[in-house]
């Protein structure tokens, strides 16, 4: 393992120096403490090593967590329930673009002192995406897939088994044209699920044309947009990419008229507490956010000791509940 006298032998400074730019002392220029960090990183220097640093973070965008209602109020809560006891301080930190392209993933868990992250609500747009197949820190992905690197792993639900078991419940149902709504495919778990959707429809022989879906970037233009001309194709039921999602849909058709579950059958995906409060109560795959984030630590943990897990997936839940019922006769 590298040490701090590796370092400063390097850059060409005193080890004290070095120590000083590590725990972010004033009295060094940016420019000098931007270069032993870097060169820190080159080397592969960690933390990891000193026994009285042990902080973890869960790096977060894109996804709400401040009351308990928010999806990743459970994920960080389930996450801290394993890595406290255990000894780890867990801070969370807003993740920005900004961010990533001030500085690199690397330099910035070592100047911060986290030994590993949980990474929540990543885009494939985000600059740290590109750096992350080749990253030394550990970090565990939810939700976004990176090959590869033994130091990063994927976290999620097994997105063709959950969605299978939404199809195989509307088949069971009488539903013969299923339809598919989702938010921009922007993101690897957007695609994944279209990708899931089409493969379980194929595999049961139902209508599967690409016209069976439709996405755009706001869920309101998404269901504007697509909803009536699925009915107008005889869909009886849609799966839909989120709760969100799902319930702009359930608005949209009360606006409209249009009978859920009497006319059509709406899925949607994450079972968000207020699924059980729509009307009619929307049925929706379940995730179990706290295992999520326990599942996270359970993850970075071993990455942390040296075991190169590359993805834990979950089992999901279908909740059966009043958005959903029997195909009708068109």
């Amino acid at each position: 393992m590298p040490t701090m006298e590796d370092i400063a032998k390097k850059v060409g400074v005193s080890k004290g120096t070095v120590s000083k730019a590590l725990n972010g002392a004033p009295d060094i220029s940016e420019t000098l403490r931007k270069t032993i960090l870097e060169t820190a990183v080159t080397l592969g220097y960690t933390r990891a090593r000193r026994g009285a640093v042990r902080t973890l973070c869960v790096l977060i965008e894109n996804m709400d967590y401040a009351k308990p209602e928010d999806f990743g109020y459970d994920v960080i809560a389930g996450f801290r329930q394993m890595a406290e006891p255990s000894g780890y301080s867990v801070r969370v930190v807003d993740m920005s673009k900004e961010m990533q392209r001030s500085v690199s993933y690397d330099t910035f868990m070592l100047q911060e002192g986290y030994l590993g992250a949980l990474i929540l609500g990543a885009t494939l747009n985000d600059p740290w995406m590109k750096e992350f197949p080749t990253s030394r820190t550990p970090a565990v992905l939810y939700d976004n897939l990176i090959l590869g690197n033994p130091t990063i792993s994927t976290l999620g639900v097994d997105n063709n088994e959950a969605i299978g078991q939404a199809v195989n419940a509307l088949c069971g149902m009488g539903h013969q044209k299923i339809g598919y709504l989702s938010g921009a495919l922007g993101s690897h778990i957007t695609q994944v699920r279209y990708k899931s959707f089409f493969h379980e429809i194929r595999r049961r022989k139902l209508p599967s044309g690409v016209s069976m879906a439709g996405y755009a970037y706001s869920f309101s233009e998404c269901v504007n947009t697509h909803l009536p001309r699925l009915l107008d194709m005889g869909v009886t039921a849609v799966l839909c990419s989120s709760d969100l999602l799902a319930h702009t849909a359930l608005i949209r058709c009360l606006e409209l008229g249009i009978q859920v579950p009497q006319r059509l059958s709406i899925i949607g995906f994450d079972d968000l507490p207020f699924c059980a409060h729509t009307s009619p109560p929307l049925t929706t795959i379940r995730q179990d956010r706290l295992q999520i984030g326990k599942s996270g630590y359970y993850a970075l943990d071993s990455l942390l000791n040296g075991v190169p897990i590359s993805s834990l997936l979950l089992h999901a839940q279908l909740i059966l509940r009043g958005s959903t019922g029997p195909a009708p006769r068109l």
